[in-house]
């Protein structure tokens, strides 16, 4: 098993790197990059001149170059001096050619150096650690309560296959899964916090205001207040893959020679059913739960955190992409990668932990 985890995490850096060369080549096509921007906004007044390129001296010199024809290269750059566009590449980077930008990152990467975001003065792994208490909100609980109810629900559809109990409840599951998580948050909003009929939870944020001057349970209860509205739409489709996931893997057990053996030995239905086919039938399932937190985690939160105006790492990498923000889009891509690949490990162990009979020692890749 040492030499398997070994193998594995020597592929993690090949994986790694094609994963974040990919998406660097991706984004040379891309038009509108963070030059781009700052022409942008410069083009539309403001100050944002004198916050990125430097002070008054600069913007002296623009506007003694207001004749020149500027940088072709880029759009909203007629009448700014070239000398002021070769600053501005300079101090992103874009004076270096692109191998060399892509080697520079990756060496910074691999010593867990993301540098700053271009456009919000703060590095990048701080605004992540600041967005992340939001997604780590999400990711966890709404995993832990598809989990807890979609396992007993599970286990319960396949005992009673082919009842009424498990004809109504397979209806309400297709629809729950037909129903996107954002309508499903809108619903709710609609309905519980103000929207056309009751005023039960908050409309938005995930603490409110007074929430330092509450009380340790004042402050448990107003943190679980707040969250119900969008753990309950993020989980709505986690819930319903997982229960039909539990019952096939189950029905797929109950069928076998072993359970049939048992069953005649004389043993009661519960020590069959959780003596010796939970085990079996729940390796895919719970050997799955890193996938699926991660899923959940880093996926599928955008909207979510939209509706309920929730500052979490959706948010942030929609952002950050809208503006070009390479070092936050690049850094973020490879810690959530590197994250990813770990956990994809970390499921194979947890199969041989379920199932010791699982050996990926003798396997060659």
């Amino acid at each position: 098993m040492g030499a398997y985890i070994l193998r594995r995490l020597a592929l993690i850096i090949p994986t790694l790197f094609g994963i974040m060369l990919i998406n660097f080549a991706l984004t040379q096509f891309v038009p509108g990059g963070p030059v781009e921007q700052v022409l942008a906004q410069l083009d539309g007044g403001g100050d944002v001149f004198q916050n990125i390129a430097g002070g008054g001296d600069a913007g002296g010199d623009v506007g003694a170059g207001a004749a020149s024809s500027g940088d072709d290269r880029y759009l909203g750059s007629r009448g700014l001096p070239p000398e002021f566009i070769a600053e501005l590449e300079a101090q992103f980077g874009f004076d270096k050619p692109p191998h060399i930008r892509f080697l520079n990152m990756m060496w910074d990467y691999m010593r867990f150096d993301f540098g700053e975001s271009y456009f919000r003065s703060i590095s990048v792994v701080d605004l992540v650690l600041e967005k992340m208490p939001v997604s780590i909100t999400l990711g966890l609980w709404s995993t832990l309560i598809a989990y807890m109810v979609s396992i007993p629900l599970g286990i319960r559809k396949a005992v009673r296959d082919g009842s009424s109990f498990d004809t109504w409840t397979s209806g309400l599951i297709i629809v729950a899964y037909a129903i996107p998580g954002f309508l499903f948050a809108i619903l709710l909003l609609v309905l519980f916090a103000g929207g056309s009929y009751f005023q039960i939870f908050p409309l938005r944020g995930l603490t409110s205001d007074n929430f330092d001057e509450l009380s340790l349970i004042g402050k448990v209860g107003d943190y679980l207040w707040h969250i119900t509205l969008p753990v309950l739409a993020s989980t709505i489709s986690a819930f319903a893959t997982l229960t039909l996931l539990t019952k096939n893997s189950f029905l797929d057990e109950i069928k076998k020679q072993y359970v049939i053996t048992a069953k005649a030995k004389g043993l009661a239905e519960n020590q069959v059913l959780y003596g010796h086919v939970f085990r079996n039938a729940m390796l895919i399932v719970i050997a799955g739960f890193p996938a699926v937190f991660v899923s959940v985690f880093f996926g599928g939160s955008l909207i979510i955190e939209t509706i309920f105006s929730l500052d979490g790492l959706g948010r942030l990498g929609f952002e950050a992409a809208v503006a070009r923000d390479y070092p936050v889009i690049f850094g973020t891509l490879f810690v959530f990668g590197l994250i990813g690949l770990l956990m994809g490990l970390v499921s194979d162990l947890m199969y041989v932990w379920i199932d010791p009979r699982i050996d990926f020692a003798t396997r060659e890749t």
